[in-house]
C-alpha cells in the first residue's frame, strides 16, 4: 500500500494535519520520534530543516538519516471522543536533498506553510519514498 492507493479518509488526514512524527533510529540504532511540518509532492512526503534554532550546523536527525534512511512518519489525529481516532503510518526510506533538489518539495511546503513563505527554510530538504502504508481508523463506516 502506498500513497497512492491510501483509502480517501487516509488521504485527507495526511492532506489536512499540520504536524507528523518522524521516527528513525539515531547512531546507536535506537529508535527517535520528532514532531515535522511535511507536505505532499511527487508522490513523496517532504519536510525541511527551518531556521528554527539548532545546536549544531547539521541537526543530529539528518547525521542519522544520512547513516540509516529507513523512517517511519506518523500522522494522526487525536479527539476527546474516541469514535474520531485515527492515525497513518508512511514507511520507507529518507533523501536527504539540498534545496535545489527538491523543488516541488519547497513549494509544497510553502503552499501549507505560511512561515516557509515569509521565511524559507535553509534546508536541507527531507523526502520520504514511501514503501508501505499501514492505517486505522475508530469509525467503522466502510470507504
Amino acid at each position: 500500500m502506498t500513497l497512492a492507493t491510501l483509502p480517501a479518509w487516509a488521504g485527507d488526514l495526511i492532506a489536512t494535519e499540520r504536524v507528523a512524527r518522524l521516527a528513525f533510529a539515531d547512531d546507536g540504532d535506537r529508535p527517535r520520534v520528532l514532531p515535522v511540518t511535511f507536505a505532499i509532492a511527487d508522490a513523496a512526503i517532504w519536510s525541511a530543516i527551518d531556521s528554527k534554532p539548532k545546536r549544531t550546523p547539521e541537526p543530529a536527525r539528518v547525521r542519522w538519516l544520512r547513516r540509516r534512511a529507513e523512517a517511519a512518519l506518523c500522522v494522526d489525529r487525536y479527539d476527546d471522543d474516541w469514535s474520531r481516532l485515527a492515525w497513518v503510518q508512511l514507511l520507507g526510506r529518507v533523501a536527504v536533498l539540498d534545496l535545489g533538489a527538491g523543488t516541488s518539495g519547497l513549494r509544497a511546503l510553502s503552499a501549507k506553510y505560511p512561515q516557509y513563505r515569509d521565511q524559507p527554510p535553509p534546508g536541507p530538504l527531507l523526502r520520504l519514498e514511501v514503501e508501505r502504508a499501514l492505517y486505522w481508523r475508530a469509525a467503522d463506516d466502510p470507504e
